[in-house]
């Protein structure tokens, strides 16, 4: 069929029989065809080399580099796990409010950050903060733990999740080792004789303790008094002074400093120290001992000069 189509062109069927009868005769015309015909299959050679060959290296090129993220996938991952559970464990931890004792500051649900790295270089929870501790012992006693599942277990455990099985209590510190703390019925809450005006963060309708009157109670050192925000619905401090430390909690088990409400977003606020705590003369204790300071170093440095001349004047004597 090929054939018959181009029948009607007489050049190339004389040609095809020229070939076929006389080959020496067109042995050169031939040639020269041949060398054209190789010519131009060297040219297409080359313009695939150039452009099939480089689009194969494109490709390949690729593939490495998809087949590269996938294997670099795991090792990110593990990273990304580890920081998180390095930042939980040394920096800062998510918590997630269960009940409504520390209302209005704090709504149940919520979720808090919790700054555990300052505590690591000694610093000790003050007065008016918010802080996560761990329970004394008998504070949780018949509260029901929530029964979390594998994923849940293990997001909690690299800090991705609030924790679930932990039985911690998020309070308000109200004294510090040292203080003096009380409340009369009617009253209100007094810190070395000083009172604390608390309508910045109670919960609004709520007394300072008319529920549950305490002291005066003097806090060991380093131990701490908190109660809750929301008075009336706080099992605080003043209701477990019939266990050790009367009510205070040890700082070894304070968690940390709760700073701000990360979750949900249109709640999100910083959780400062009330203005109430800064009043002057509050840390009676601690200004008592600044006062005692001056005389102490003032002792300390004229020992070794007195020490010093007693020295040199029998020195002289037994000289004379």
């Amino acid at each position: 069929m090929a054939v018959g189509a181009r029948s009607g062109h007489d050049g190339p069927e004389e040609g095809r029989e020229q070939l076929a009868e006389s080959p020496e005769i067109v042995t050169d015309a031939t040639e020269q065809r041949n060398d054209s015909r190789n010519d131009s299959r060297n040219d297409s050679q080359d313009v695939l080399d150039g452009d099939g060959s480089g689009a194969e290296d494109g490709e390949s090129t690729d593939l490495r580099k998809q087949r590269s993220f996938w294997k670099e996938l795991p090792l990110l991952i593990g990273i990304a796990l580890l920081l998180a559970l390095l930042i939980k464990t040394f920096l800062v931890q998510a918590f997630s409010i269960p009940s409504d004792s520390m209302q209005d500051t704090l709504q149940r649900g919520d979720r808090v950050l919790v700054d555990k790295l300052t505590p690591w270089f000694g610093s000790e929870p003050d007065r008016g903060e918010v802080v996560v501790f761990h329970d004394p012992g008998g504070w949780l006693e018949g509260t029901p733990t929530p029964d979390p599942n594998v994923v849940q277990k293990f997001l909690s455990f690299i800090g991705l999740m609030p924790s679930a099985e932990e039985k911690d209590l998020i309070k308000r510190v109200i004294a510090v080792g040292g203080d003096t703390v009380a409340c009369e019925k009617g009253g209100k809450v007094k810190v070395n004789g000083h009172p604390l005006n608390e309508e910045g963060y109670i919960y609004p309708g709520n007394t300072p303790c008319d529920d549950e009157p305490f002291g005066p109670i003097k806090v060991p050192e380093g131990r701490i008094w908190v109660m809750g925000d929301h008075r009336q619905n706080s099992l605080d401090s003043r209701y477990h002074q019939e266990l050790p430390g009367r009510g205070t909690v040890s700082t070894d088990e304070v968690v940390g400093r709760a700073f701000v409400v990360a979750w949900p977003v249109n709640r999100w606020s910083f959780l400062p120290v009330p203005d109430t705590f800064d009043q002057s003369g509050l840390g009676t204790h601690v200004a008592a001992a600044a006062a005692v300071a001056p005389g102490a170093l003032g002792l300390a440095g004229a020992v070794p000069l007195v020490l010093w001349r007693r020295r040199r004047l029998t020195a002289g004597g037994t000289a004379g």
